[in-house]
């Protein structure tokens, strides 16, 4: 995994209005943590950091001053109404550690003609080298029929990865559509026989 290189300022004004006085700068509120160091502000370069963040699971190079800091993503603060980034939370890692990330589940393969599946969990965690964390992992259906089921630990984990999502967690479902078109329109016929019946007894002045 290649590195994305962004260069940071350091920041030195807190609060609401320091955050938003950054972002009108194009630029992202941030914090750069871990390994016992103290938390360092700084602000990211807004466009650059956006594209970055469209890589799940990106390594980057934070280039504070000259000095450099590999981190991953740890934490995306979003405006819940305009989905603006609000701030970005960096944990710092070193080569040849492994750390824990949420990866998502990507489906391949196709399940027995007729039959359709369901994804139950979208995402899996794993412990893996911070410095090749992949962006998703596979989970097949290739041939599986109905009433099939692909648990957490049938995922393809990348070499040198551990799963730490329950090996025995649902992932994927594999089952028959149900046509209940028969069923809603005996349901529907059996509705209309007592709305008759229960206009027919208020005509009559009789209960049923």
């Amino acid at each position: 995994m290649s590195e994305i290189k962004l260069v940071a300022e350091a920041r030195t004004e807190f609060g609401k209005g320091a955050a938003r006085r950054t972002r009108r700068n194009n630029q992202i509120p941030a914090v750069l943590y871990g390994h016992g160091t103290a938390p360092v502000h700084v602000a990211l370069p807004g466009h650059q950091t956006m594209l970055a963040l469209k890589q799940a699971n990106a390594l980057f190079e934070i280039d504070l001053d000259g000095a450099l800091e590999l981190a991953i993503i740890k934490d995306v603060q979003r405006d819940p109404v305009k989905a603006v980034i609000e701030h970005i939370d960096l944990l710092i890692v070193k080569r040849g550690e492994k750390v824990e990330v949420e990866v998502a589940v990507h489906i391949v393969g196709d399940a027995a003609p007729g039959t359709i599946h369901i994804l139950e969990s979208q995402s899996v965690v794993i412990e893996a080298l911070a410095t090749n964390l992949p962006r998703f992992v596979e989970a097949s259906i290739e041939g599986l029929g109905a009433g099939a089921t692909v648990y957490a630990r049938d995922i393809t984990l990348p070499e040198g990865a551990t799963l730490i999502t329950d090996p025995n967690a649902y992932i994927v479902l594999i089952s028959v559509p149900q046509d209940n078109s028969a069923d809603d329109a005996a349901a529907a016929e059996v509705a209309a026989g007592q709305a008759a019946a229960s206009a027919a007894a208020a005509e009559t002045g009789t209960s049923l």
